[in-house]
């Protein structure tokens, strides 16, 4: 999948969890910490935040 990636072969790619929502557990705390480490998923979001767009407060959190 990397290898695509960087060969721009693809731009994405879609993951089917076997359920919802401890399904997303595995990719979210999983799979996106080793790309954000090898440098192919964002850590931060460029640009305002839409919270900030639509006028929202910011989240305690």
């Amino acid at each position: 999948m990397q290898e695509w990636f960087e060969a721009r072969a693809c731009d994405s790619f879609m993951l089917q969890v076997p359920y919802l929502p401890g399904g997303l557990d595995e990719p979210v705390h999983g799979l996106v910490p080793e790309l954000q480490h090898r440098g192919l998923f964002r850590t931060e979001y460029d640009g305002t935040p839409l919270r900030d767009t639509l006028g929202l407060p910011r989240s305690a959190g």
